[in-house]
């Protein structure tokens, strides 16, 4: 198999200066809106990006719950690797891999932890397995077996088969503040369209990129 064979040509839907939205959150929501409505697979999961105290970079998948003016938020264990790490360096980076779209967005800034009540208001809306399995997980540690999973699991379904389950002390929600986006589209010939946004002083510049 000659992996320089896979090649395909993108259209050209273009993206012009004119037509984007001044502020990059509404630009971000219009193509979220678009994804969605074209049934994208899990059109909030997204790539985060982290890196470690010797400045090793770490990606791994999160899925997107809510967004809006002061950044965009996920969940996620507070022992976890990509915890440590942020709490070493908030620098991070997000990418929206929409490739059936032939789109991109990636979104650079800092990350910070939401308010207790925001979790908690998250957590009541999750279903109670996926409740139950926060509890589980000591999310990154090592285990000795898949069965020791599950029988934890067996156990905290006993502990909490009446009432609430109360929100973990350790889970909870992180906001990435953006301070820059870019919104990339494919384009025939690899000439792609790429515009940035980028924030300046509280303002949003916005610039075309070479491909």
């Amino acid at each position: 198999m000659d992996l320089a064979d896979f090649r395909k040509e993108y259209s050209d839907r273009g993206l012009k200066r004119e037509e984007m939205h001044a502020d990059p959150v509404a630009q971000f929501s219009e193509w979220f809106a678009q994804a969605t409505e074209l049934g994208l697979h899990e059109p909030n999961a997204m790539t985060l990006a982290t890196v470690d105290e010797t400045g090793m970079p770490y990606q791994r998948t999160v899925l997107l719950k809510y967004y809006d003016q002061d950044g965009f938020v996920f969940f996620t264990n507070y022992g976890s690797r990509k915890a440590q790490q942020m709490a070493q360096n908030p620098r991070v980076s997000l990418l929206f891999p929409w490739i059936t779209l032939e789109r991109q967005v990636i979104i650079q800034g800092t990350v910070e932890k939401i308010s207790t009540a925001e979790s908690l208001k998250y957590f009541a809306s999750r279903p109670r397995e996926s409740q139950i399995g926060a509890w589980v997980s000591n999310q990154s540690e090592v285990i000795t077996s898949r069965k020791f999973l599950m029988q934890k699991l067996a156990e905290l379904k006993e502990k909490f088969s009446h009432g609430e389950i109360p929100l973990p002390s350790f889970w909870g929600g992180y906001r990435v503040v953006p301070q820059m986006i870019e919104f990339w589209q494919g384009g025939p010939a690899r000439l792609h369209d790429r515009i940035l946004y980028r924030r300046d002083d509280g303002a949003w510049e916005i610039e075309r990129l070479s491909p």
